[in-house]
């Protein structure tokens, strides 16, 4: 019975991958005849069932961008760099992108300590530090082992050296990872969808309006209550937005 169900499964998602790359052709197709609409009728259908890559993205926020569609286009840019972050293509095409926002937002820069701690905890991925941690964990281990078995003076000496070593980094790196944790946990990009948009002060629509923002341009949300987004710019600005004028980077 078992067996049955595993061979069903096979076949449905086997059949919906075969789906999903006739659709990815079509609009491909589409695409390159200019009709552009239709094209990203036929991306958006393959996200609906599920399927993501740095690819569709990448052709979608293109169509999107022949259409002047600017909060899509960036939009999808950026998710399609959020899986191929490394990617000339995708930067290449978004920077044309953002030269149709309307917003010119400065970005306050990191400097001195601040900015070697983050450069270097940016490095790696929270994952590849953790393990990094646990094999230095290894190593300590290790060389206290042979510290605490060792008959030869020398031996004991190079193995406790090792051994605290290993201990230093150990804490350097669970530093690093920890604060690389901290840094994904509070990354929440959002893109502005409406084409004009009043920031509050407070979660109000009565509040005082702290500035406006045009669609396109890249926000952080730091909190949400109610229907209100609690965003900061990259120059450091904050203020309260409806939660209907963007779309969070996270959403699938």
């Amino acid at each position: 019975m078992k067996q049955l169900i595993y061979i069903i499964l096979f076949l449905l998602s086997f059949s919906g991958f075969s789906q999903n790359h006739a659709l990815f052709d079509k609009a491909n197709a589409l695409y390159n005849e200019g009709k552009y609409a239709e094209a990203i009728d036929n991306y958006s259908a393959i996200l609906k069932s599920g399927n993501h890559s740095a690819e569709l993205y990448f052709n979608l926020a293109n169509a999107n961008y022949k259409l002047n569609n600017i909060a899509p286009s960036i939009y999808y840019y950026e998710k399609a760099l959020q899986l191929s972050p490394d990617d000339a293509d995708i930067k290449n095409n978004m920077a044309f992108a953002k030269n149709m926002t309307i917003d010119a937002i400065d970005i306050i820069p990191d400097s001195g300590f601040s900015k070697l701690v983050k450069s270097l905890t940016n490095s790696m991925s929270f994952d590849n530090w953790a393990k990094i941690s646990v094999s230095l964990v290894f190593c300590f281990v290790v060389l206290f082992l042979i510290y605490y078995f060792a008959y030869s003076t020398l031996n004991k000496r190079l193995a406790f050296i090792g051994s605290l070593t290993a201990l230093i980094f150990v804490c350097i790196t669970l530093v690093f990872a920890f604060h690389k944790f901290n840094l994904d946990k509070n990354d929440n990009p959002a893109i502005v969808f409406a084409q004009e948009s009043k920031v509050k002060s407070d979660p109000s629509s009565r509040s005082e309006e702290s500035f406006r923002l045009h669609e396109g341009t890249k926000v952080q949300v730091v909190e949400a209550y109610n229907d209100w987004k609690k965003i900061k710019l990259s120059d450091g600005k904050t203020g309260w937005i409806p939660s209907k004028d963007i779309k969070t980077l996270s959403d699938f």
